[in-house]
C-alpha cells in the first residue's frame, strides 16, 4: 500500500522494526524510535469506505456463520456417528477434541503471521485447507475412523486461520461504539451458526437416511465465501482506526509480544474467563443433544437408536433454542454494555460474570430435571444458554480496547489457544470418559447409560462458578489496562521527531 509522500509501506511482507521499551506492570513501554517521520498526517491517510467496510463486516459475518455451523454439524448427528461406527463416549468426544487441538496449536503461529502479513490472503489459505478436508471427511466408510479424526483435525487447521484474524480486521474497521456493534454482529452468528449446525446436520441426516450428506452442506457454500472473502474483503492498515497507522512501521519480536502480553492482567484474567466458558460450551454444545435423547429413551417416551439413522428432533429443538438464545444474549449483552459502559467503566467483565454465575442455578436444573420433564429441561438449557450468550461480543470487544493494535492478532491467537487447550478442547472427551467409566460399574441398561451422562454433566455449573470468579479479577484491572493500551496509541502517534537517521520504508536495503 502506497501512502501519499514518499513513503511505501509493505503489508504482505515481515519489516524490520525498533525494539519496543521495556514493560513492567501497567506500563507498557515507549517506542525507542519515533515514527512521526513516517506516519502520514490523519488527512493523508487512505481510508477505506464505510460501504466497504460494512461489506467487509457482512462478508466475515457469513463465513464465521459457515464456520460454526461445520463445527456442529458433527454433535448433531452424533447418534448417527456412534452407531455408524460401533463406538462408545469417550471415542465419540475424540471427535471434537482433535478438532479443537489442531485449531489450537496452529492458532499462535496465524497471529504470529496475521500481526506481519496480508491477513486477508492468510484468511483465504485457511478457507482453502478447511474446505477441502471438510468435504473430505464427508466420504470416511465405517472401517476408517481413524481417518474421519484425521480429517477432522486438518478442518481445524483452516478454521483457525479466520478465527484468528477476522475480529483483527473488524477492530481495524471500526472503533468505540461503532466497533461493538460490529463485533456484536460478527459473534452473534457463533450461536446462530452452531444451532443452524445441529438444524441442518439433523435435517439432511433424516432427509438422505445418510450423516454423511449433512457435511457436504457447508463447503458448498464455504466456497461461495471463499471467493467473497477475496474480492471483497480489504487488509486495512493495522491501528487506523485509532488513527495510528502502524502497519509495516513497529515489528517487534515474537518474544515481547508475548511479554507485552503477560503483562496485561485484565487481559490474562479474561482470558481464564474465556477458558472456563469454552470448557462449558464445547461440553454442553457436544454432548446436549444426546443428553435429552438419553433421558426420553430412560423415561421410555422414545426407543433407543439402534440402526444408522436414530431419531433427530433433540438436535432440531437444541439448534433452535441455541440459535433464538444467542441472538437475544449477544443483543442484550451488547445492549447493556453500550448502557453501564459510560457510567462503570468495568461494565463488560461485570456482566460477562454475571451471565456466568447466573448460568449456574440454571444448569443444575436442568441436569436433574431431565428425569422428570423434557420440557422443564428446555426451558432451563435456554435460559443458561440466554445467560451464556451475554458474552460472547464482549470478550472480543475488552481483547480489542485492552491489547494495542499490533499485537492484537497474537493476542487473539493466544487466547484461542489457551482457551481451547485447557477448555472446549478436552471438555466433550473429559465428559465422555467419564460417562463411560460409570456406565462399567453397572450392566448395560437404557436408565444407566442416560444416568452416567448426567452425572459426567455435573462438572459443568462448577466450572461456570469459576469462570464467573475470573471475570470478577478482570473487572478489577480493565479501566487502568484500557486507558494505558490508549494512552500507548496516543503516545506513538504524536511523538515528534527525533534525531535518529529517516527510514526509507520503501527501499528494501535501508534499515
Amino acid at each position: 500500500m502506497e501512502l501519499k509522500g514518499s513513503v511505501t509501506i509493505g503489508q504482505d511482507g515481515p519489516q524490520p522494526r525498533p525494539s519496543l521499551g521495556s514493560i513492567s506492570g501497567l506500563h507498557y513501554g515507549s517506542f525507542v524510535n519515533s515514527l512521526s517521520s513516517l506516519t502520514p498526517k490523519l488527512d493523508e491517510r487512505p481510508a477505506i469506505s464505510r460501504r466497504r467496510a460494512h461489506i467487509t463486516v457482512a462478508v466475515l459475518c457469513y463465513v464465521n456463520l459457515l464456520n460454526y455451523m461445520e463445527r456442529y454439524t458433527i454433535a448433531g448427528v452424533l447418534l448417527n456417528i456412534q452407531t455408524f461406527f460401533d463406538i462408545h463416549d469417550s471415542t465419540a468426544g475424540l471427535l471434537q477434541t482433535v478438532f479443537i487441538c489442531s485449531f489450537l496449536l496452529t492458532a499462535p503461529l496465524f497471529g504470529y503471521l496475521g500481526d506481519r502479513y496480508n491477513r486477508v490472503h492468510i484468511m483465504a489459505v485457511g478457507l482453502t485447507v478447511w474446505l477441502v478436508t471438510a468435504t473430505g471427511s464427508s466420504f470416511v466408510t465405517n472401517s476408517y475412523f481413524w481417518l474421519l479424526v484425521l480429517l477432522r483435525g486438518l478442518v481445524g487447521i483452516g478454521e483457525a486461520s479466520y478465527s484468528t484474524l477476522a475480529p483483527t480486521i473488524i477492530g481495524d474497521l471500526f472503533t468505540g461504539g461503532q466497533r461493538t456493534i460490529m463485533i456484536a454482529a460478527f459473534y452473534i452468528f457463533i450461536p446462530v451458526g452452531s444451532g443452524l449446525g445441529y438444524i441442518t446436520g439433523a435435517s439432511l441426516a433424516s432427509l438422505t437416511g445418510d450423516w454423511h450428506w449433512s457435511l457436504r452442506i457447508t463447503p458448498i457454500f464455504g466456497l461461495v465465501g471463499l471467493f467473497l472473502v477475496v474480492l471483497l474483503c480489504p487488509n486495512p492498515p493495522r491501528g487506523v482506526a485509532e488513527n495510528n497507522h502502524h502497519d509495516g512501521n513497529i515489528r517487534s519480536s515474537y518474544l515481547e509480544d508475548i511479554k507485552y502480553l503477560l503483562n496485561n492482567k485484565s487481559y490474562i484474567w479474561s482470558t481464564l474467563g474465556v477458558t472456563a466458558m469454552a470448557f462449558l460450551t464445547g461440553a454442553l454444545a457436544f454432548w446436549m443433544p444426546s443428553f435429552l435423547f438419553r433421558a426420553q429413551v430412560s423415561q421410555g417416551l422414545r426407543p433407543p437408536c439402534t440402526k444408522g439413522s436414530c431419531n433427530s428432533i433433540d438436535s432440531f429443538i437444541f439448534g433452535a433454542i441455541t440459535v433464538v438464545s444467542g441472538i437475544l444474549g449477544v443483543c442484550i449483552g451488547t445492549g447493556l454494555a453500550r448502557w453501564l459502559r459510560n457510567k462503570v467503566p468495568n461494565a463488560d467483565p461485570l456482566i460477562c460474570a454475571g451471565g456466568m454465575l447466573g448460568s449456574v442455578p440454571c444448569l443444575f436444573i436442568s441436569i436433574f430435571v431431565a428425569t422428570a420433564s423434557i420440557p422443564a429441561t428446555y426451558v432451563f438449557v435456554f435460559i443458561a444458554e440466554l445467560l451464556l450468550s451475554l458474552n460472547w461480543s464482549l470478550l472480543a470487544d475488552m481483547l480489542l480496547y485492552i491489547v494495542v493494535p499490533t499485537r492484537r492478532a497474537t493476542a487473539e491467537a493466544l487466547q484461542i489457544t489457551i482457551c481451547h487447550l485447557l477448555g472446549d478442547a478436552g471438555s466433550p472427551y473429559l465428559i465422555g470418559i467419564i460417562s463411560d467409566a460409570i456406565q462399567k460399574s453397572k450392566p448395560p441398561s437404557s436408565s444407566w447409560s442416560f444416568l452416567s451422562l448426567q452425572y459426567s454433566f455435573l462438572i459443568c455449573p462448577f466450572v461456570a462458578i469459576i469462570g464467573g470468579i475470573f471475570f470478577l479479577m478482570t473487572a478489577l484491572y480493565i479501566s487502568d489496562d484500557r486507558t494505558a493500551a490508549q494512552q500507548l496509541v496516543e503516545d506513538t502517534f504524536l511523538q515528534g521527531p527525533t534525531p535518529e537517521p529517516t527510514v526509507e520504508m520503501n527501499n528494501p536495503q535501508s534499515g
